[in-house]
């Protein structure tokens, strides 16, 4: 049965309500899975979100920082989180599905301005997370798994509007690229997204600061899919609703899609 996922960094998801119910009515994925959603979880809107068919939810609330969660229209099962780095933030669920498939629902700290540890704790923090993310997949190795999220690293050079002028820039320094890729090939993980879509300009975020996103067009793939080998050539129609970021009252973020028959 084709399962058809979307991940977007919703950016609050009470001031944005109304935006993924927008989603949800228009391209009615199978799971939707949300990152920074700014809220405790007793607060997350699930009724209005229910309503549309979305009857099952796992979630780690947080109020007012990161915050993540999966609703899905298929059955699923709370398969737990971890405190990747040890900060006490919502960053991590996963869920399994009715098939036996696992979603791991991640959000990857941004890193703050300065890619240096030594002068700024949350570039290391960001660092700690995928060293943490690496050891464990490579400890407890996935199988018929999925992890999609705002990882906040653009790797590779058309995933960014300027490799050369972003390589000191957090998100898209050799460091973080290093860090990323670890942690991806220490599960066995294959980036969905870029397999459908191997050449070309590829984005999922455009900063608010731009005046005119679309003319600038300076954006950077931070928002990813993927998949374990065993399930990767199940795995299809990999796509970015770029329209999204011109939704009144957008997330910085927009959902990025995939398709698995599973």
């Amino acid at each position: 049965m084709p399962l058809t996922l979307a991940t977007w960094n919703i950016n609050s998801v009470r001031l944005r309500e109304g935006l993924v119910a927008r989603l949800l009515r228009e391209e009615d994925p199978d799971v939707l899975c949300l990152q920074e959603c700014k809220s405790p979880t007793e607060k997350i809107p699930v009724a209005t979100f229910a309503a549309l068919g979305y009857h099952h939810v796992v979630m780690r609330g947080q109020k007012g920082y990161n915050g993540v969660a999966i609703f899905s229209k298929r059955p699923i099962q709370d398969a737990g989180s971890v405190d990747f780095a040890g900060l006490d933030h919502a960053r991590h669920v996963a869920a399994r599905l009715d098939c036996g498939a696992m979603i791991h629902n991640v959000y990857v700290p941004a890193g703050g301005d300065i890619p240096d540890r030594d002068q700024n704790v949350k570039f290391g923090q960001k660092l700690d997370f995928f060293t943490h993310l690496r050891d464990h997949f490579h400890a407890d190795r996935p199988s018929r798994a999925i992890l999609v999220g705002d990882l906040n690293v653009a790797p590779l050079e058309d995933d960014v509007w300027s490799h050369k002028q972003m390589l000191k820039v957090v998100s898209h320094t050799p460091i973080e690229v290093e860090h990323f890729e670890e942690a991806r090939e220490a599960g066995g993980w294959t980036d969905v997204t870029r397999l459908d879509q191997p050449q070309g300009k590829l984005y999922s975020w455009w900063s608010y600061r731009a005046p005119d996103w679309v003319t600038s067009d300076r954006g950077r793939r931070l928002d990813h899919v993927w998949a374990t080998r065993d399930i990767i050539g199940a795995a299809h129609g990999s796509r970015v609703l770029k329209d999204a970021r011109a939704w009144d009252g957008p997330s910085d973020h927009v959902p990025v899609f995939a398709t698995f028959d599973i």
